[in-house]
């Protein structure tokens, strides 16, 4: 699995998630629970995963969905 997006927004990652299931790309919120270590302060952010075959994909839709500034090159 390929890093997508990392944020500590949950509004973005929600939107992502949605994105993703709209385009039948699967996808996983990884750290998740780990705001139960940190107190749920949102210090630590979720990183949205995708296949490593669907990782352009999408890529371009949240380019076309406007927040291509999210997407993690790395």
């Amino acid at each position: 699995m390929i890093e997508l997006v990392r944020t500590n927004d949950a509004v973005i990652i929600s939107f992502v998630e949605s994105l993703m299931r709209d385009a039948g790309i699967a996808c996983f919120v990884a750290d998740q629970n780990m705001s139960i270590l940190e107190g749920s302060i949102g210090l630590l952010p979720k990183r949205v995963m995708v296949d490593a075959d669907q990782v352009d994909a999408a890529r371009r839709i949240l380019t076309d969905a406007g927040i291509a500034n999210e997407i993690r090159t790395k």
